[in-house]
């Protein structure tokens, strides 16, 4: 059997049992002791040490604005936009930059812990009772540790 049909037989078996082979790679990061996973199809890079240009009459979790090579871009803290307390940056507080749809927007986080290829239909929806609405799923990482899904969509929806 050549390898284009023992692949081409491999992939009809997946679509007969109905197995959902999609992975998705994700950008683990920490923000108020939570571990936040986004896609990387949104992330467009990372940054470290940038000037914020503090603007007026904005809601608390909009931090400013940041100029990074001629396009102005929205900077939210990600943790006073969950609610959570504001704390003061470090080394490891970074801006990952998001392009969602055709906005662009910068998010502080505490740390970047990974990027993780995640089976999306191991994926588990958020239970009503806990329900927040920047979270679009969850996921169990090892022993004790659980990776939340930032809703990028919604995100920008509520900025």
């Amino acid at each position: 059997m050549s390898a284009d049909t023992q692949e081409n037989t491999i992939y009809d078996e997946v679509l007969e049992k109905g197995i959902d082979t999609a992975t998705e790679r994700f950008l683990v990061f920490s923000s108020d002791g939570l571990n936040i996973g986004v896609s990387t199809n949104y992330v467009i890079e990372i940054i470290t040490n940038h000037a914020i240009t503090l603007l007026p009459l904005v809601p608390d979790y909009v931090k400013g604005i940041i100029n990074l090579r001629g396009q102005i871009i929205p900077i939210i803290d990600i943790r006073l936009r969950m609610g959570k307390p504001s704390i003061e940056y470090t080394s490891s507080t970074c801006i990952i930059v998001l392009n969602i749809g055709n906005t662009t927007i910068g998010v502080i986080v505490d740390a970047i812990q990974q990027v993780m290829d995640i089976d999306q239909s191991q994926i588990a929806p958020v239970p009503v009772e806990n329900q927040q609405e920047l979270i679009s799923g969850m996921i169990s990482s090892g022993a004790r540790s659980v990776i939340l899904f930032l809703d990028c969509e919604q995100l920008i929806r509520t900025y």
